[in-house]
């Protein structure tokens, strides 16, 4: 349970080897930053938050579906204890029913699969629906290989213009927090 946290936080939160270092200041920097975000009440399935660390320097980038949410969230990073400045480079979403449609037509289609009911029933569900002009990405992790081809299967059952898969399996999160 404790790794299925750390490789959720992970994807949500995109490490990467750079930001980390081998550093660990930077490193408790970065589980308070992750902590902080999916801890915030407004943080959705629709939105993507990734976050970098270099000598208490957060740059946070990812995008959002409310102009308050990027401001609120590098607010509440700005108190972290270790954090020296926030970068805040988080994009917000346009405005669009055909996204807001998109949006939530996927999220059923995922959530509402029984494959998908255990992440359904997460406080944090790791799997991410980001829409930008009909443009759908998915972003988080899931179990197995087959998860990650049957959330790919129902997003492209919608008029997408694009559908990009970044999710990552338990397996490959592992992987890459052992790198580090």
């Amino acid at each position: 349970m404790f790794a299925r946290f750390i490789a959720v936080a992970a994807v949500v939160l995109a490490m990467s080897a750079p930001a980390l270092a081998a550093d660990q200041g930077n490193l408790q920097v970065f589980r308070d930053v992750s902590r902080q975000v999916l801890r915030y009440p407004h943080f959705t399935v629709f939105d993507n938050v990734q976050a970098e660390v270099e000598q208490g320097v957060v740059t946070l980038t990812g995008k959002v579906t409310m102009p308050y949410k990027s401001t609120d969230i590098a607010k509440q990073v700005t108190k972290l204890k270790g954090v020296t400045q926030v970068v805040n480079r988080i994009e917000v979403l346009p405005v669009s029913q055909f996204d807001d449609e998109l949006r939530m037509g996927i999220a059923r289609a995922i959530y509402g699969n029984s494959n998908f009911w255990s992440y359904g029933s997460m406080v944090n569900p790791p799997i991410h629906i980001i829409v930008d002009h009909g443009h759908v990405t998915l972003e988080g992790v899931v179990n197995s290989n087959v998860d990650r081809v049957i959330a790919r299967s129902l997003a492209s059952g919608f008029p997408a213009f694009s559908v990009t898969n970044n999710l990552k399996t338990d397996a490959e999160m592992k992987a890459e927090l052992e790198k580090i």
